[in-house]
């Protein structure tokens, strides 16, 4: 990436935090159209009432405007640890982008974002969050607080995250897994936001990592990004082109067409395994297309957050 393309990438990224709440108000503001019809702005400072529990705290005035029932969340009550991951290999870089937009993101680009707009509900909520960043080292580790500097750091982290490509010749996910893993020792909802592409192909590894960000009675989500026209269904034209592996550097010379239906089917298989493993392990599997905007995350966070409540 030269000097230029950082620059135009960084003026997105510029003030993060206002960014991230265009993001969420804008998912607010389309909320109709998703299953938590009439939830509206006050989401962040009300749950969903569940039955057997006390009327005592319902908010009868939202009731009337929504015809459904919820109960205010009062500040002892929010207390949730939530503790995010971002892979920041060079493969999360792609595809390659001269100039972000919000319509035009890559992985790395996508996850800073999501993890932004989470960080702004949370805030609301008045909930703790945590940040660890690996690509091929252990890059940056957080633990989970709310205070106002905390959250300002973390913002200022991810826009550097997202200003600066990292060039990395190896990943080893499953190794920087179990090393978060041992540091996050309150229960805590966790978010893994990755492409899972690694140089060592030892997925048994990478799944027991994964086993193991469950343990002290974490939940956890795994945001399974890729560019799906791309990287799942190798739609490309098809004429002669150069393929590099953007983190070993290896080359390959093809027709796209030549192996499309081979690279599709194991993609696919991969990614069937790896859902099979989320659910034996109980951890949400939700594929992310970065080209599909963020309302996917954020459902997954609203759904979850009233899980682990």
């Amino acid at each position: 990436m030269d000097v230029r393309s950082e620059l135009s990438n960084a003026t997105l990224f510029q003030n993060l935090e206002l960014l991230a709440h265009q993001i969420v108000e804008g998912f607010i503001s389309g909320i109709h159209k998703s299953p938590f019809h009439g939830f509206s702005a006050e989401f962040a400072e009300h749950k969903i009432y569940n039955a057997g529990q006390s009327t005592k705290h319902i908010d009868w005035k939202l009731f009337a405007r929504t015809d459904r029932l919820y109960t205010k969340r009062f500040e002892d009550e929010t207390n949730l640890r939530c503790h995010m991951i971002l892979d920041n290999s060079t493969s999360m870089y792609y595809p390659e982008v001269k100039e972000y937009a919000l319509d035009n993101l890559n992985k790395i680009g996508f996850g800073v974002l999501s993890i932004a707009a989470l960080m702004q509900v949370l805030k609301k909520q008045r909930d703790a969050v945590g940040l660890s960043i690996y690509a091929d080292t252990y890059d940056f580790h957080a633990s989970e607080k709310n205070s106002e500097r905390h959250f300002q750091m973390l913002y200022s982290k991810l826009n550097e995250v997202a200003a600066h490509k990292t060039n990395t010749k190896e990943t080893k996910t499953y190794t920087f897994l179990h090393q978060i893993a041992e540091k996050i020792h309150r229960r805590s909802l966790i978010f893994l936001f990755t492409d899972m592409f690694q140089t060592e192909t030892e997925e048994e590894k990478l799944f027991e990592a994964l086993r193991h960000l469950k343990y002290n009675k974490h939940s956890v989500v795994l945001f399974h990004l890729l560019d799906n026209a791309h990287e799942l269904h190798f739609d490309f034209d098809n004429t002669p082109k150069r393929f590099v592996d953007v983190e070993t550097g290896e080359q390959i010379d093809l027709y796209a067409d030549s192996i499309k239906k081979a690279y599709s089917e194991k993609v696919a298989q991969y990614q069937k395994d790896l859902k099979l493993k989320c659910a034996q392990y109980q951890i949400k599997y939700v594929g992310i297309d970065v080209r599909s905007g963020f309302s996917q995350v954020l459902n997954s966070f609203m759904i979850e957050r009233q899980k682990f409540a």
